[in-house]
C-alpha cells in the first residue's frame, strides 16, 4: 500500500471508476508523482525515504497544508506538551508521511524481497502472526495509520504470508490505477472497499490474511464510537464483523520505524469475545485495537498521521470538552 488511502465504502463502483476520465489536473498530479518516485528510486528504500520525509516537512512549514488540524490535534491527544515540543510532533508527523507516501513504490521498482532487511527480526512478535495464520481459518488484520502501513504489507508478503489489504478509491484514476499496480508487484491483493462485503468471506476461507486500516471514518461506514485519547471517535467496525461472522483470529500489526532506521513489525493478538451479544462482540474488538493503537501512538507520536481529522465525526451528545479539537 503506497499512499495514505483509509479503508471504507465507496460510492463509486468498479466500474464506474473504470469508466471515469482522467481530468487536466488528475494527469499533472500523476505526472508530477510518476517524476517524484522516478527521480528518487536509483536512490534505494532508504535514501529514497530520507529525501522525500524531508520534503514532506514542507507540508508543515512553508506551506502549512493542515497544519492547523494537526497541531490542534496533537496539543489535543498531549495535553503536557509545551508548544515547541506540538511543533516538533507535528513537523516530524509531515516527514513520516513523506517517507510513507514513497517507501513501497520505490521498494516495488526494485523488488518486495528488499523489504526484509528493513525489518528487525522479531521472532516474537511475528510468531504470534504465524500461528494465528496456522489456525487455517484466514486471519483479520486491524491495523492503523501510524509507522509504515504500506511497508508491514509489503515485508508480511515478503516473508510468505498472503496478504490482502482493503483500500478506498482515490480520487485521481490514474494515481489509484499506479497504487494498485505498486501493491501487487508487492504481492498484496487488492479490493477495493466496494468489493468487500463479497470477496472477504471467501479470501478469509482460502486462508488469506485480510487487512483493515480501521481508524478512518468515512460517511456510510459502518462504525462505532471509541475513546481514541479520551475523546470519541467514529470507528469502522467492518474487520471485526467479518472475524466474528467466521470466528476468525484478529491480530493488530504496525510497521514502527525504530532509531537506526530499521523498523520493527509490532504484532498483538486482539481477543474476540463471543458473549451471544454480536454488537457488543463486535464493540469490544475495536475497542481493544483502538486501546493498542493508542498505546502505540503515544510511544510514537510523530509516526502516526495527525493530518486525518480523526475525531470529526462524533456522537451528537459529545461534551463540548471533548469535541473535535
Amino acid at each position: 500500500m503506497t499512499a495514505p488511502v483509509p479503508s471504507g465504502p465507496s460510492s463509486v463502483t468498479p466500474r464506474a471508476r473504470a469508466l471515469r476520465r482522467p481530468t487536466v489536473l488528475h494527469r499533472i498530479e500523476y505526472a508530477a508523482l510518476r517524476v517524484f518516485t522516478g527521480l528518487l528510486a536509483p536512490l534505494g528504500v532508504r535514501r529514497a525515504a530520507q529525501v522525500a520525509g524531508v520534503i514532506g516537512t514542507w507540508g508543515y512549514s512553508p506551506f502549512g497544508i493542515r497544519r492547523g488540524v494537526v497541531e490542534r490535534q496533537i496539543a489535543a491527544a498531549f495535553p503536557d506538551f509545551d508548544q515547541a515540543r506540538v511543533h516538533e510532533v507535528a513537523r516530524e508527523s509531515y516527514r513520516n508521511l513523506g517517507r510513507v507516501t514513497v517507501e513501497a513504490t520505490v521498494l516495488a521498482s526494485i523488488g518486495p524481497e528488499h523489504a526484509i532487511p528493513l525489518f528487525h527480526d522479531c521472532p516474537e512478535d511475528w510468531g504470534r502472526l504465524v500461528a494465528a495464520h496456522g489456525q487455517g481459518k484466514g486471519v483479520v488484520l486491524v491495523a492503523g495509520h501510524v509507522g509504515s502501513w504500506e511497508l508491514a504489507a509489503a515485508y508480511m508478503c515478503a516473508r510468505g504470508l498472503p496478504i490482502a489489504g482493503i483500500v478506498r478509491g482515490a480520487s485521481n484514476p490514474l494515481a489509484e490505477a499506479y497504487f494498485k499496480r505498486t501493491r501487487e508487484r508487492l504481492g498484496v491483493t487488492v479490493v477495493h472497499d466496494s468489493e468487500a462485503v463479497r470477496r472477504v468471506p471467501r479470501l478469509l476461507r482460502d486462508g488469506q490474511v485480510v487487512g483493515f486500516l480501521s481508524d478512518q471514518a468515512a460517511v456510510g461506514l459502518a462504525s462505532t464510537y471509541v475513546n481514541f485519547f479520551g475523546r470519541p471517535a467514529k470507528t469502522p467496525r467492518g474487520g471485526a464483523v467479518f472475524a466474528l461472522r467466521g470466528d476468525i483470529p484478529v491480530v493488530f500489526v504496525a510497521a514502527m520505524r525504530q532509531p537506526d532506521g530499521q523498523y520493527r513489525l509490532v504484532v498483538e493478538d486482539v481477543p474476540v469475545t463471543h458473549t451471544g451479544d454480536r454488537e457488543r462482540d463486535v464493540d469490544d474488538i475495536m475497542i481493544r485495537f483502538t486501546a493498542m493503537l493508542e498505546r502505540l501512538v503515544r510511544a510514537y507520536p510523530e509516526q502516526y498521521f495527525w493530518q486525518h481529522r480523526r475525531w470529526k465525526h462524533q456522537p451528537p451528545d459529545t461534551p463540548p470538552e471533548l469535541r473535535q479539537p
